[in-house]
């Protein structure tokens, strides 16, 4: 066997997936596991979808479109932010590509040289890291404080900034911990990172699901960032693998070279699907699960206060609480493989979120199951402490 490379070696593993792993096992011995760790509501894709993908399936449209997307679903992602987010957004800034994934690939591809940093607020999503080491670039952890919720402000940008920086990548919703970001501070962000000669790449893949405040995006402020979404999260298409980025125009004829060459197009049904993803009948169905999204936080929120569990963000957005437990244990991951095995509910440690807090400290919970099961969790986990 040839030896791996470099990157192929130092890759670590998701912790949650050992987590995964063993919660299958129990499954499979009888055991009923509650899975709070899965970054996945239990939401089939809207039927309205459904039947769009098929009607193309039956006309034969399974072959390659352009490496930017169909025509039509660009038109139609540019009036979706004109109409619901009042962002001036044109086709042609707007690349679909293989999941969000796929569109943070093709943003770094066309803005990192090797050795070049990427600030990366810490906790983040941790598959961020490895796009940035995957296209040579230095992963500049921008570490984030649970006194301040781990909210992120322009100030923390400027600090963090050092001279070899390129790029600053923020989320909003923000996972792990579900905080948003304005689009105004957002903006501001971007002239910050701007006035260093570098570019702010905004993750929205969380867009619509908000509680307490509407949706936004940046592009309502300014088109000098680099945006990257997903048809998988509020449009319920996750095994579907539909992204899409918008960038300044200028960076689009080389995002779409760069699609050519690394991933020819993206898929052709879920590229019609995605388009009846964007019409009133989808959207209302999403709407009705949107509001489902809001009673199951509000019901985990209540029960963790319950427990004494302190919710240490703000998780005014996405489907995520991140939560201390440094009252029980001083190692997440061993907690999360505890209560796992003695009471049956799965949780994803702090572990797996970041290089520079106090990972031991913190959970993440997803309110991805119906209010019952979550009830269920609550009264387990309560069992499951008060047993400690």
């Amino acid at each position: 066997m040839s030896q791996l490379s470099r990157y192929a070696s130092e890759v670590p593993p998701f912790h949650v997936m050992a987590l995964l792993e063993r919660a299958q096992q129990l499954t499979a011995q009888g055991r009923d596991v509650i899975h709070l760790q899965v970054g996945e509501p239990d939401f089939s894709t809207p039927d309205p979808v459904m039947d769009a993908i098929r009607d193309a399936m039956a006309h034969g449209q399974t072959g390659y479109t352009p490496a930017a997307g169909l025509p039509a679903l660009r038109e139609a992602i540019a009036a979706d932010y004109r109409e619901r987010f009042g962002a001036a957004v044109s086709p042609g800034q707007v690349v679909v590509t293989p999941g969000a994934s796929g569109a943070l690939q093709l943003a770094l591809a066309a803005l990192i040289n090797p050795g070049d940093g990427v600030l990366l607020p810490d906790p983040g999503y941790p598959c961020n890291r490895q796009f940035v080491r995957l296209v040579g670039g230095e992963v500049q952890p921008l570490v984030l404080s649970a006194e301040n919720q781990f909210a992120l402000t322009t100030r923390d940008l400027t600090e963090a900034w050092q001279d070899s920086t390129r790029v600053a990548m923020v989320a909003s919703p923000d996972n792990p911990t579900g905080n948003m970001l304005s689009p105004t501070l957002l903006a501001e962000m971007a002239k910050a990172v701007k006035q260093r000669g570098g570019t702010l790449l905004v993750d929205e893949i969380y867009q619509g699901l908000c509680y307490g405040q509407p949706a936004g995006s940046v592009l309502a402020e300014t088109d000098d960032v680099v945006v990257i979404n997903s048809f998988s999260k509020y449009f319920c298409m996750t095994g579907w693998r539909l992204g899409w980025l918008v960038a300044p125009p200028a960076l689009v004829p080389a995002i779409e070279r760069l699609a050519q060459n690394l991933f020819l197009a993206p898929s052709t049904p879920a590229q019609y699907g995605a388009i009846a993803a964007l019409e009133e009948a989808s959207l209302t169905i999403l709407e009705q699960r949107h509001q489902l999204l809001a009673r199951r936080r509000q019901c985990l929120l209540n029960g963790l206060a319950h427990l004494k569990v302190p919710v240490v963000s703000r998780a005014d957005g996405a489907f995520y609480l991140y939560a201390d437990v440094s009252a029980f244990t001083d190692d997440s991951f061993a907690f999360c493989v505890d209560l796992l095995e003695k009471a049956g509910v799965a949780m994803t440690p702090g572990l797996d979120f970041g290089e520079g807090h106090d990972h031991g400290r913190y959970v993440r919970l997803a309110y991805t199951c119906t209010e019952s099961r979550l009830t269920e969790a609550l009264h387990r986990i309560e069992h499951y402490l008060e047993n400690l």
